[in-house]
């Protein structure tokens, strides 16, 4: 009970971070150097370029219609997970927008743009891995999503792009570049931030040592195998092929410990993005083995 306590706490602190270091980007290196961006921000900007309306306050707003949306077609649980981003988002932008300090950081465009990119990506990655959302102009194509069947990334992405366009249109031609390239970097750090510390290596072995091979694996590396049916291609002689899942760090030692059984081992190595299973997303389940033989 304590440790779901823990974790849920560690959770909400974690959302409060991203969404903090979101705002802080936004309001150093985004606004202060007038970059158009995607998502709830891009909108916001627009609307204080049409309507005089502040970005804080329309984001607020607008966070707070989609909460309502995403509560109604998404549900209590989807709307529980999205209330802290919604409404803690708006108001830590407005604070650090009333900071004189932070708008007068830098004047380049260009490091604002990768700064910028870094810090949003990075923000919105780890409050995903918390088990939230940013809400915003995260929900719309959820909703679509679950009522029209539409895919999620294609609509964010068409989004974004409508956001950008709207911005565009009272943007200069530098503005409009370094605004697309805003939205890429935060798209591919986000992607990284995902996959950090899920990302494994596959290793396929072909070798006539494969028990060997199979127990150095077991014994010495303390991880899991699997026997593949395999057969050569030339000779059609029936040969398994061992296949183990470890961490990055673990691959030179693997390699070496390989190499002295046989070195004439053929290995297939490969990135995997993420792996699910006792020992990687959850703990290591060690058996007596007399008493499963």
């Amino acid at each position: 009970m304590n440790e779901s306590v823990s974790k849920k706490a560690w959770n909400i602190l974690t959302i409060l971070a991203g969404n903090a270091i979101y705002a802080l980007g936004v309001a150093v290196f985004i606004l202060p150097n007038d970059l158009i961006t995607g998502g709830t921000t891009g909108l916001g900007i627009a609307f204080e370029h049409y309507f005089d309306i502040p970005i804080s306050a329309f984001v607020f707003c607008f966070n707070a219609v989609m909460f309502l949306l995403g509560a109604v077609v998404l549900g209590k649980m989807f709307a529980l997970t999205t209330l802290i981003s919604s409404f803690f988002y708006p108001i830590i932008l407005g604070v650090f927008e009333n900071i004189p300090q932070l708008g007068q950081i830098t004047n380049d465009r260009m490091l604002a743009t990768i700064s910028g990119g870094l810090m949003i990506g990075f923000a919105i990655g780890i409050v995903i891995r918390a088990g939230a959302s940013t809400g915003g102009m995260d929900i719309p194509p959820l909703v679509l999503n679950k009522k029209f069947g539409l895919p999620v990334s294609v609509m964010l992405y068409v989004f974004d792009f409508t956001i950008l366009i709207l911005q565009m249109l009272f943007s200069d031609k530098e503005q409009i570049i370094y605004g697309i390239l805003l939205v890429l970097i935060y798209t591919v750090v986000l992607d990284k931030v995902l996959l950090t510390g899920h990302a494994q290596t596959q290793v396929k072995i072909v070798s006539k040592k494969h028990k060997e091979i199979n127990q150095m694996i077991v014994q010495k590396l303390d991880r899991g195998s699997t026997l593949l049916y395999g057969e050569t291609g030339y000779l059609h002689v029936d040969q398994p092929v061992i296949m183990t899942v470890i961490s990055n760090r673990e691959l030179s030692k693997l390699n070496q410990e390989v190499n002295k059984i046989d070195p004439e081992a053929f290995m297939i190595i490969s990135r995997v993005n993420e792996v699910k299973g006792h020992g990687f997303s959850s703990n290591k389940i060690y058996r007596n083995r007399k008493a499963s033989a």
